[in-house]
């Protein structure tokens, strides 16, 4: 209600108009699958594929050949961090597992609490691939059953007269003649009550997936201070010498020196052990084991229904149960911030679960897309129309056919892949080099660079068929090469949400808004909360428009959607009206013969 003015005079309001709300923190897709190594359901941001490939590994031997191959999520990561540095990967491993762990012994074989163990590390990643304790002597300290896929511990530089060491966090397949040393940690002690105690410098922390009452899984911290370390936690400290100096700057019990750890790589050459694999996994060496059958641990174009890289994904079996419980935890969308999630490896055709899945989950997050395979290699146009006519939602796309890509990690080697495996990629160069409403299509943003081929060169009468039943084309053109060639998403009726780039559109605004409205919740619902709402949403579609996402918009936040009844029901109300900017998808042009001497219309 205006202010009641009477007498003349002057009046002043001030209209703050210079707030600006939190920056949005990066955003990126979520990769579900498979990997090598690396901590078994828990989301995990990379910033590289270096940086993927120290966490979850690539290369390995396969467990029915013994020929070097890569999981698809590896493949998909690579292509995906390309063009951008924000990836969250969660790694199935089904059945039981658990990481390796380490007991480091002190030097004096008793420390202060009668014991001989100093603390104990834990490696984050689960799995029978981090053991590699081994205590038969070899030259220059190997480890036999040491690899590149884990690691091992030494310590240095133990000073008895400060209580303080150097602990050295080394590749598994080094020797002590060429260290491969991946992190160090130094004048590192075990006094809990000084900053460089061990815990702290290195990190105790670790998720573990729980249960609600409602069997719903979550992560559960548990741990007291944050992971420094990529490699390894300490999980236990068992010799603490607290207050190790007094005053004067001595040793403050005589035997407190005997908790400190010996020098040197343990009597196991720092190797860890422990860790299990689960119904599949990898012996330390990196080769693939498990009980699995040979049928199903076919990779590539050899994926089948009876196992895909080496898990059962029939209704019910541990491989879905792993992708539907990593699905559900990316529910939470306070938590996790994506926009895309990949399930390399995945097919529609054979598991339906885990896809109805993940389009549900989509769809109650309302902020994310996810891109599906619909048929294993060697179908055709027919069997990939009848995928997609069985589907019908505007947060999922489907691609058809495989393509062919080198293998950068196995030289001369060359992989048929599923579409979703490269289509992060181009989604991310997308987003890159324009904006997500621009379509992830055609010759300018659409073009698979690494791809060598197409697994069939498609007619335009192919391509019409596949986009007239909503599955995006994937042609080939000379001198071109191979491109994708459609931005449909699954919904059966036509709307503007039919396209992928309006609803990536309606994604990024939608994340802006709910980020940057946050701090407004539980303010006093007034004309000047409704205000800064407005100047911070409008200046942000401008820009959108300003970029063609957008036709024209409106935003409306007043009295007239903010009645006194609903502020009474502590509400604040807000309108957005959008007119998407469209895609030029079809271009007609009309070429007139006109005879001599005709003149040309204006």
């Amino acid at each position: 209600m205006a202010e009641k003015i009477i007498s003349p005079g002057v009046f002043t309001n001030e209209i703050d108009q210079t707030f600006l709300p939190s920056a949005v923190a990066d955003i990126g897709a979520a990769l579900i699958g498979p990997t090598l190594k690396g901590p078994a359901g828990i989301p995990t941001v990379v910033t590289s594929f270096s940086d993927f490939q120290a966490k979850f590994g690539d290369v390995f031997k396969n467990g029915s050949t013994g020929s070097s191959v890569q999981f698809l999520t590896s493949h998909a990561a690579e292509e995906y961090l390309k063009n951008s540095d924000t990836l969250t990967v969660v790694r199935i491993l089904d059945g039981t597992f658990s990481p390796a762990t380490a007991t480091v012994a002190t030097g004096s074989g008793d420390d202060a609490n009668g014991g001989n163990s100093s603390f104990t590390l834990e490696t984050l990643a689960d799995g029978a691939i981090m053991n590699n304790a081994d205590t038969t002597v070899t030259t220059n300290n190997i480890n036999l059953s040491g690899s590149k896929h884990n690691i091992r511990y030494e310590i240095s530089n133990v000073n008895n007269s400060k209580g303080t060491f150097t602990l050295l966090i080394r590749a598994g397949n080094d020797n002590i003649k060429r260290k491969q040393t991946l992190e160090t940690f130094t004048g590192v002690n075990l006094d809990p009550n000084s900053n460089n105690y061990v815990a702290k410098a290195i990190g105790d922390q670790v998720y573990t997936v729980r249960t609600d009452e409602n069997s719903n899984p979550f992560l559960q911290l548990t741990g007291s201070y944050p992971n420094k370390s990529r490699f390894v936690r300490v999980s236990t400290v068992t010799s603490l010498t607290n207050d190790y100096l007094d005053e004067n700057g001595s040793i403050r019990l005589s035997g407190a020196s005997g908790s400190l750890p010996a020098a040197g790589s343990g009597s196991s050459h720092g190797g860890f052990t422990g860790g299990a694999n689960g119904v599949s996994g990898f012996d330390a060496l990196g080769n693939r084991v498990g009980t699995a059958t040979n049928a199903t641990y076919n990779f590539y174009e050899n994926i089948s229904s009876a196992g895909s890289q080496g898990y059962v994904l029939s209704t019910g079996a541990d491989g879905t149960n792993a992708y539907v419980q990593a699905l559900n935890i990316l529910k939470n969308q306070d938590e996790f911030d994506i926009n895309l999630i990949l399930m390399p490896g995945i097919i529609d055709s054979i598991h339906s679960t885990v896809t109805a899945k993940a389009i549900d989950v989509c769809e109650d997050r309302a902020d994310c897309f996810t891109v599906l395979d619909p048929v294993l290699y060697g179908k055709n146009v027919a069997n990939a129309v009848t995928q997609a006519e069985a589907r019908n939602s505007n947060f999922a796309a489907m691609y058809w056919p495989w393509i062919k890509v080198p293998d950068s990690q196995v030289a001369g080697t060359q992989r048929w892949v599923p579409p979703s495996t490269v289509m992060g990629g181009i989604y991310a160069f997308n987003d890159r080099v324009a904006h997500p409403w621009f379509a992830p299509a055609g010759l300018n943003r659409g073009g698979i660079t690494t791809a060598l081929q197409a697994e069939r060169k498609l007619t335009q009468s192919d391509r019409d068929t596949l986009y007239d039943s909503n599955v995006n084309p994937i042609a080939t053109f000379p001198g071109q090469g191979v491109t994708v060639f459609g931005q449909k998403t699954l919904q059966k009726k036509s709307s503007a949400l039919d396209r992928i780039n309006v609803r990536r559109l309606l994604i990024k605004v939608k994340k802006f808004v709910a980020s940057s409205s946050r701090f407004l919740v539980f303010e006093q619902n007034t004309a000047a909360t409704r205000r800064k709402f407005l100047g911070i949403v409008n200046p942000f579609l401008e820009q959108v428009q300003s970029q063609s996402g957008l036709s024209a918009f409106r935003v409306v936040m007043d009295e007239t959607n903010n009645t006194p009844d609903t502020i009474d029901r502590n509400q604040l109300v807000g309108q957005l009206f959008l007119q998407p900017t469209r895609t030029a998808e079809f271009i007609v042009l009309d070429f007139t013969i006109q005879p001599t001497g005709a003149s040309f219309p204006e």
